[in-house]
């Protein structure tokens, strides 16, 4: 039987536990070896795999801001040998990082025959997060008319926060995007906002209960005619693997076809170095269907 953390509704989960708890609840870094190795290598690794892509377009927008800005890959024959389209997009609590730090995660899709769209947005507090949510929603229908085959998302923490909510039946994808769009994997997300409300990241967040609950998942009907899957490392925070749980549970009861994925001895940081192989376990996940 799964824990009984994973069906606690989230807001009334949260309030037992003091400020202080709560937020080291939601505290990777400190409870990573090497965390700061991590993050160094990644940009090492981004570096090197930009810089060898033979088939690819960098910088290029998908709105005016700044950083409203994509990089694309293909595979190896070029445009127009993809099997479909890959958009992944990056976690930093939506306060930091961009598609330069992690454009090392295309390579496990590349390889297998996907063309591979990483994504940077405007982060908080510059943005509140549903205006992140709205500018991941022009970015997707910015690239449902780029490649070619079924599109996919894939984002890691608050990208997968961002990805599940283009699930939700209240954000404005277009008909391309939609008639593309077929599987979506929340990589170690964050689904229901309401439980971040008492953080101290919150002063730069900015979120109120109402944003809160309308930037929750868990919060709206699904789209159906496409699959979710919420995938989570074994070794991670027991908040993170709470919030993995309990979208499915909730989504299946409201007819979208859904579920949980644990990554045995994966935390936070090592579960996305998955996507650099194209014959691991959330490489696959990303490559297949459940159905």
């Amino acid at each position: 039987m799964a824990p009984p953390s994973l069906f606690v509704a989230s807001a009334d989960a949260i309030t037992l536990l003091p400020p202080a708890d709560l937020d080291d609840a939601y505290e990777n870094r400190k409870y990573i070896p090497a965390a700061d190795e991590h993050m160094a290598q990644w940009q090492q690794q981004s570096a090197a795999f930009r810089s060898n892509a033979t088939h690819a377009a960098f910088d290029q927008p998908y709105g005016p801001a700044p950083r409203q800005r994509y990089d694309l890959f293909w595979p190896d024959g070029g445009p127009g040998t993809e099997k479909g389209l890959l958009v992944i997009v990056h976690g930093g609590y939506w306060l930091a990082f961009s598609k330069d730090d992690f454009t090392h995660l295309a390579s496990g899709a590349v390889a297998q025959g996907w063309a591979v769209a990483m994504i940077s947005y405007t982060l908080a507090p510059e943005a509140r997060i549903g205006e992140i949510t709205r500018e991941m929603v022009s970015a997707v229908n910015t690239l449902a008319g780029f490649a070619s085959g079924p599109m996919r998302l894939a984002g890691h923490s608050a990208g997968g926060h961002l990805v599940s909510r283009m699930m939700c039946v209240d954000t404005a994808l277009s008909p391309a995007a939609l008639a593309r769009l077929d599987r979506i994997v929340s990589i170690s997300g964050l689904h229901d906002l309401r439980a971040l409300l008492p953080l101290e990241k919150n002063a730069a967040w900015k979120l109120d209960a109402d944003e809160a609950a309308a930037e929750s998942a868990i919060c709206h009907q699904p789209r159906t005619g496409m699959e979710l899957v919420c995938v989570v490392g074994g070794d991670e925070r027991p908040e993170f693997i709470r919030q993995n749980g309990i979208l499915p549970l909730v989504w299946q009861g409201l007819g979208a076809m859904c579920h949980t994925q644990l990554l045995a001895k994966e935390d936070h940081f090592s579960i996305i170095a998955q996507m650099t192989d194209p014959n691991s376990q959330l490489s696959r996940l990303i490559d297949s269907r459940l159905a």
